[in-house]
């Protein structure tokens, strides 16, 4: 396929951008970016659930090879981890970032930064990790890149459980949506996050991901360059879950959708206060959600076992 700039480009130049910025910054006065809906004033030091404040928290910038194999190829996915999060998982594999605020704040321009460091030193895109709580710092940090010539694919590689209003002043500007679909099961989704509503909250965020990206797209190498890819965590004693989380994907976003089901749920953190997540999955039940994607149509992003 034929390679173009990415969207945000057009949005740079025709100015629309800027006027993203503003309602994005609005937002940080009260903050409603997540469906927790804190209210907080984040632009006056108030911190609501994810203990976020005024600026990005950046944890570490680096060239990935773990990621999915369309975003890293040969030179890497340019993460970019953010430091805080809305859900708060109890299994959280990264725990001292999401939960411990170990990060340091950066300013706009040494955001900008990162990103072009990223991109000078070969990566393949800027993948924004647990980046919507900083929504509009990020995209006020990307004009500034953009301005010095960043023009690689960026990835939004969030949980999820994101507001709607956010995702949407995002379309045109984002080239990879990469979510988590984490909880079909709302009881197991209260116990084991601060979020009883995720897939509630979760379906119309990633179908408006979808209408903005659709279908994932390969350039002649197999690299990503637009689309939506879902991750999905397979958990102990959640079939139920799984399915409804699969069967959401296949009948109201696409059976063309590139999801990566993932098997390597680990007892991390506070799992092992929780007796039903406190072990490994085991490859049956990992099978039986294979056997169960393929059954609604779903055939991208995953493998036989």
């Amino acid at each position: 396929m034929q390679v173009c700039a990415p969207s945000y480009i057009d949005i740079y130049q025709s100015g629309l951008m800027e006027d993203r910025i503003d309602k994005l910054r609005s937002i940080l006065n009260s903050c409603t970016l997540c469906p927790h809906e804190c209210g907080i004033d984040r632009l006056n030091g108030e911190k609501g659930i994810c203990q976020s404040g005024a600026k990005a928290e950046v944890s570490s910038a680096f060239p990935h090879f773990g990621e999915e194999p369309p975003l890293v190829g040969r030179r890497g996915s340019g993460t970019i981890f953010f430091a805080n999060c809305n859900l708060r998982c109890a299994f959280c594999q990264n725990h001292d970032i999401s939960h411990r605020s170990n990060g340091d704040g950066v300013s706009k321009e040494r955001l900008a930064e990162l990103m072009l460091y990223l991109q000078g030193i070969g990566c393949l895109n800027i993948n924004f990790v647990t980046p919507t709580h900083y929504a509009a710092q990020i995209i006020e940090a990307l004009s500034l890149a953009i301005d010095v010539g960043l023009n690689i694919p960026l990835v939004w590689n969030c949980s999820g459980y994101d507001s709607l209003e956010v995702i949407k002043l995002l379309d045109g500007i984002i080239d990879i949506y990469m979510p988590d679909a984490k909880f079909g099961d709302p009881e197991k989704a209260a116990r084991f996050t601060t979020a009883h509503n995720y897939f509630e909250k979760a379906k119309p965020v990633l179908k408006e991901m979808y209408r903005q990206v659709g279908d994932m797209e390969l350039d002649d190498n197999g690299i990503a360059v637009r689309g939506l890819l879902v991750r999905h965590l397979v958990m102990p004693e959640d079939t139920t879950g799984s399915m409804n989380i699969l069967k959401f994907i296949a009948e109201e976003i696409s059976q063309h959708t590139y999801v990566n089901i993932m098997e390597q749920y680990r007892p991390i953190f506070k799992a092992f206060e929780h007796p039903d997540i406190d072990r490994k999955i085991t490859s049956s039940e990992y099978n039986e959600i294979l056997r169960y994607a393929k059954e609604v149509g779903l055939y991208r992003g995953f493998n036989d076992h």
